[in-house]
């Protein structure tokens, strides 16, 4: 559902609050309480910042190409505004998930980057996203439907890459067979911990971004009343 107007409000400082000292914590327990990887040691400790921005990179996505199925079905601005949002979030998750990743390569194979199907079909989600916010920008009167187009698109990949570490590629995994949910002890709590930290991030900037873009809209819309009734030239 769409964010309410009454709901940014208060989102953006509560979350955004939650999200500081959640990662203050998150950083205190991961460099004081969670031990060392047996195979990558120390340079394991990128994985909760890494496969944290992930899990929440995934939710943006989605959530930008449900609001913009929405969009184009109903034509209802909200669901645009919520889409556009969700994706400028979903760029910056992205830009962390993939630095943080080249790092995580390099202690795991001593390469910053390897063509293998789980980083391709990433960077390739990241373009389709940065692809979307430069559409908005500069494609015109059109560019709402547009960019929607590529969201359902780019959407459809997640799956994929979800599904690709064991589909024969060297991905590092965390977890028996990649699946974090068989973490045990203090990196299950961390993990989660991180997950939830930066999900409040998400939250706050999703807020912000739509408050931000209801009202970028609403100023259109008068200055448009204005020329029509001639009081602005």
């Amino acid at each position: 559902m769409a964010v309410p107007r009454s709901a940014t409000d208060w989102m953006v400082p509560v979350f955004g609050l939650l999200g500081a000292i959640g990662l203050v914590v998150c950083i205190w327990l991961i460099f004081t309480w969670v031990p060392n990887d047996a195979v990558l040691f120390f340079n394991q400790r990128i994985f909760y910042f890494h496969v944290g921005h992930a899990f929440n990179l995934f939710i943006a996505v989605g959530v930008c190409g449900v609001s913009s199925l929405l969009f184009l079905w109903r034509r209802t601005p909200r669901w645009d505004d919520l889409a556009l949002a969700a994706a400028e979030v979903a760029v910056a998750y992205g830009a962390v998930v993939l630095v943080t990743g080249s790092v995580w390569a390099k202690a795991a194979w001593d390469h910053w980057w390897v063509w293998e199907n789980r980083l391709m079909m990433s960077l390739l989600l990241w373009l389709v996203l940065v692809a979307y916010v430069l559409v908005r920008r500069y494609a015109g009167a059109s560019a709402d439907r547009l960019a929607a187009g590529l969201a359902v698109f780019g959407t459809v990949g997640l799956p994929f890459i979800y599904t690709m570490v064991n589909k024969g590629d060297q991905h590092p995994q965390a977890g028996t067979n990649g699946n974090v949910a068989t973490l045990t002890g203090p990196m299950q709590i961390v993990f989660w911990l991180s997950v939830a930290t930066f999900f409040c991030w998400f939250l706050a900037l999703i807020a912000s971004r739509v408050a931000s873009t209801r009202g970028e809209r609403e100023l259109r819309e008068l200055r448009e009343q204005g020329l029509d009734a001639g009081l602005l030239t």
